[in-house]
């Protein structure tokens, strides 16, 4: 065995452009242009570049480039995963728009605290991100839009859409319960029971009026008594439930207002040892992998999440390209997936 060439280790880290353009007989400069971008050549002489540049193992030096342009191609992505698995298609729709677009994501979980999201925001910010995407937290100083704004960070807000200056994606939170509980109300149930989600939430707000449009559409009094808070998590949606249940004219319909709701509900009326839809009708937010394996299938107002993560990231893009352009709010809309948890025989979903 002959020993190893000492200078190839060398060799290879010292391959530049030169080297390149040596091997393709064109210019350093051309080779430039083939590499960054910046000026269009021939398909012929793209393709003997693009071929020396594997035959000299040349690396284009990524970062130098992102320096002399102050742009790195990174996007940061800042949301609460852990918490809620709803967010996992989002990221990963916004992970593969990246990719198409050439850009690299970089995500960290927020955990749903502010601190951990100002500091999230903070870091990104120094490693430089061209944007960031966010789906902010409940923080009453709203210090990461704060700083988003006052460091001008191309940024899209998604799901949880404030009334501030920034691009948003999220769907017609009101038109979703509205279809809901007018289902349901169409299955003739009077008293339906609402869980809400946390009050600092805004989408809790959207999706209380939806519930409200539709008793008033249907010509149904607004009974507070029914509207129980579930802190849009699984245990305090199974404790207002049991709320619901303890009435003394309880509902005979209970709609859940996040997927993480829908299953704290779900366990408090299997404790109460109530059937489903035959002792108590059901309908919940946001669709889910096994939503569909509960017996009762459950009826749920489907999120289109892959849209909503292709939507913010497409914008953010946009964004970043035209950072003085009209903000923009985009609401998507919901689709009813009817099973048999709100008493109908099922269709599809």
């Amino acid at each position: 065995m002959h020993a190893a060439d000492p200078t190839l280790k060398e060799n290879i880290v010292l391959t530049t452009m030169n080297d390149v353009a040596r091997a393709a007989r064109v210019s350093v400069s051309t080779v430039s242009h083939v590499i960054n971008g910046t000026r269009r050549v021939d398909t012929e002489t793209e393709q003997a570049v693009r071929l020396a540049i594997q035959s000299v193992g040349y690396i284009p030096n990524s970062l130098a480039r992102s320096l002399a342009r102050s742009a790195t191609s990174t996007i940061g992505v800042a949301i609460s995963t852990f918490s809620n698995h709803y967010f996992t298609d989002i990221v990963r729709a916004m992970d593969a728009e990246c990719e198409k677009a050439g850009l690299m994501m970089l995500f960290s979980d927020t955990h749903d605290d502010p601190e951990q999201e100002l500091r999230v925001i903070q870091a990104f910010h120094q490693r430089r991100v061209d944007g960031i995407v966010l789906a902010p937290t409940n923080d009453g100083q709203l210090r990461s839009l704060h700083y988003l704004e006052a460091n001008h960070i191309p940024t899209v807000l998604v799901d949880h859409l404030l009334p501030s200056a920034f691009d948003q994606v999220g769907v017609e939170n009101a038109q979703a319960i509205q279809l809901l509980v007018k289902h349901l109300i169409g299955h003739g149930h009077r008293r339906i029971g609402f869980v809400a989600g946390a009050a600092w939430n805004s989408t809790t707000d959207e999706r209380l009026a939806g519930y409200r449009l539709a008793l008033q559409a249907a010509a149904l009094p607004f009974d507070p008594s029914l509207v129980v808070c579930g802190e849009s998590s699984i245990e305090p949606a199974r404790l207002a439930t049991h709320q619901l249940l303890a009435l003394a004219q309880r509902p005979t319909a209970i709609v859940a207002s996040n997927n993480l709701m829908t299953l704290g509900t779900m366990r408090a009326l299997r404790e109460a040892d109530i059937q489903i839809p035959q002792h108590m009708a059901f309908g919940g937010m946001d669709d889910f992998d096994w939503a569909d394996l509960f017996t009762p299938p459950l009826t749920v107002a489907a999120q289109p999440l892959e849209a909503i993560g292709t939507a913010a990231m497409r914008q953010l893009i946009e964004r970043i390209k035209d950072p003085e352009g009209t903000r923009r709010v985009q609401r998507l809309p919901v689709a009813l997936h009817i099973r048999k948890s709100c008493g109908c025989t099922g269709s599809p979903a």
